[in-house]
């Protein structure tokens, strides 16, 4: 057995008000896991987030590396978790080094010189493009939803849209 990771999202504010509440309520989970090398090695960061888990939610900073030796472990056999990270970057990394994920959700990536805008809260460059293909590749899905209740849109199809496929 391995960890059972409920939900798995990119969202680059990670722990916030509505993935605290709303996500984890919805997805039943008992442990975030930031997974973010930068966020890990920065101790003021670390212990806000903890401080913004809702009640009754350990969270955990850790690193890509940190998450890719526990993913197997026993210790987290059956654990009900929610995986966030701060980059589709982040995220192939971990896939390609073996952690399973079926679906990915997509929450807020800011706006930033070179970035275009796809949807009112996500905004993403040709590298978020490539990187989002090879997850497409293996067979994760790539859904957008601010909340649990919002209609699934498909991440890949918007792209295509938006003729951001090379």
């Amino acid at each position: 057995m391995v960890m059972d990771i409920r939900l798995t999202r990119i969202d680059d504010r990670l722990i916030h008000g509505q993935v605290a509440t709303v996500w984890s309520k919805a997805t039943g989970i008992e442990r975030i896991l930031v997974v973010s090398d930068e966020v890990a090695n920065d101790e003021l960061r670390k212990f806000l987030l903890k401080q913004a888990a809702p009640p009754g939610i350990k969270s955990n900073v850790v690193t890509k590396r940190k998450l890719i030796e526990v993913y197997q472990d026993q210790l987290f056999d059956g654990m009900k978790i929610m995986l966030l990270f701060a980059s589709p970057q982040d995220v192939v990394e971990v896939v390609e080094a073996g952690v399973d994920l079926k679906s990915v959700n997509i929450g807020g990536m800011r706006f930033s010189e070179g970035k275009k805008m796809i949807t009112n809260f996500i905004s993403i460059d040709s590298d978020d493009v490539k990187c989002f293909l090879e997850l497409s590749k293996a067979d994760v899905e790539l859904e957008i939803r601010q909340v649990p209740t919002d209609r699934k849109t498909d991440l890949m199809q918007l792209i295509k849209k938006e003729k951001m496929l090379q």
